[in-house]
């Protein structure tokens, strides 16, 4: 994430967590890895629905499963009865994509990427996320939920 720190959000008149755009789809996962099939097939049907190129499409998928995977591993500790929603809305010429968990809250300043230099397979799902999504920040997320994981790509 190019910046892992809370930001404010706009709210409704309720107080809580406001998603903005029009939504495209939004689906809920249970927090098992086989469940990501599905998320890529939904993440890149709705990319390519807005007009995305196949390249954009490749670097959303990419970074929307490593979000998703991050939350399995680290938010749920790899228990399976967690739930993921994935809300994908569209923001003018941009389509966002909100990654909400259920789990305790994280620690921000504590999500950061490894050096590119540590020679070991894993933790590299920061900087794909970085390197795919023109934006990557955690928000306030909804009343009952526990992490928000907001990421926006431009439609090209």
């Amino acid at each position: 994430m190019a910046e892992a720190k809370k930001q404010t959000d706009k709210r409704g008149s309720s107080g809580r967590a406001r998603l903005d755009g029009k939504r495209i789809v939004q689906i809920r996962i249970d927090s098992r890895p086989e469940a990501l099939r599905l998320v890529r097939a939904v993440v890149g049907e709705a990319a390519d629905l807005c007009g995305c190129s196949e390249n954009c499409v490749r670097d959303i998928v990419i970074a929307v499963d490593e979000a998703c995977q991050n939350v399995i591993r680290h938010a749920y500790g790899g228990r399976p009865n967690g739930e993921i929603l994935v809300d994908i809305r569209r923001e003018g010429d941009r389509i966002a994509f909100n990654i909400i968990d259920f789990a305790d809250p994280v620690d921000v300043s504590k999500v950061k990427p490894r050096s590119l230099e540590e020679l070991r397979p894993g933790g590299l799902g920061i900087h794909f996320i970085s390197e795919c999504m023109d934006d990557a920040r955690f928000r306030t997320p909804p009343d009952g939920a526990g992490n928000r994981l907001w990421m926006v790509k431009r439609i090209e």
